[in-house]
């Protein structure tokens, strides 16, 4: 099996994950080093240590926005939002002991805690992932989802995991 299709198989387990709010097993793709980063629309390539980002988390603030999102205190997902991931034209490069990752995708999250309607949100960018070995897997090192968006719509928000 070549490399890209084992990066593609990873990439569809972890979207798999989040759209079944499996989020333990996903926090557990991660390495104790890694770092989530969600830049806003308007400074794409923004340094989280300069720029305002939407998400700069390590793995202690990870675990945190897992656990929030699995209580009820989370209330903008409570009850949570159902959501599918498609992801896209997958590039991979080796580095070292890193595989260079970088993947189109489109989130779509419906949301509707009173049952009367259903409205679906997009979410369309790309990720970059530097990942690392890990058996006959990887695990995440390093995670950007850059929105490729003018902005966040009447939503305005991103409370689920991109």
């Amino acid at each position: 099996m070549s490399l890209r299709t084992k990066v593609e198989d990873f990439l569809y387990h972890e979207a798999e994950l989040l759209d079944e709010w499996r989020l333990d097993e996903w926090l557990a793709l991660f390495t104790e080093d890694a770092r989530y980063v969600v830049p806003t629309t308007d400074l794409p390539e923004g340094d989280p240590s300069r720029n305002l980002v939407f998400v700069d988390d390590d793995i202690v603030a990870l675990r945190g926005r897992v656990n929030r999102l699995k209580s009820r205190h989370a209330h903008r997902e409570y009850p949570w939002s159902r959501t599918v991931r498609l992801i896209t034209n997958v590039r991979v490069k080796e580095e070292g002991d890193e595989v260079l990752v970088r993947a189109n995708f489109a989130v779509y999250r419906s949301r509707d805690p009173s049952g009367r309607w259903s409205h679906t949100h997009e979410y369309v960018g790309e990720y970059f992932y530097r990942l690392v070995r890990d058996g006959e897997g990887f695990r995440i090192r390093y995670k950007k989802a850059t929105l490729q968006m003018e902005g966040l719509k009447e939503h305005g928000a991103v409370s689920i995991v991109v």
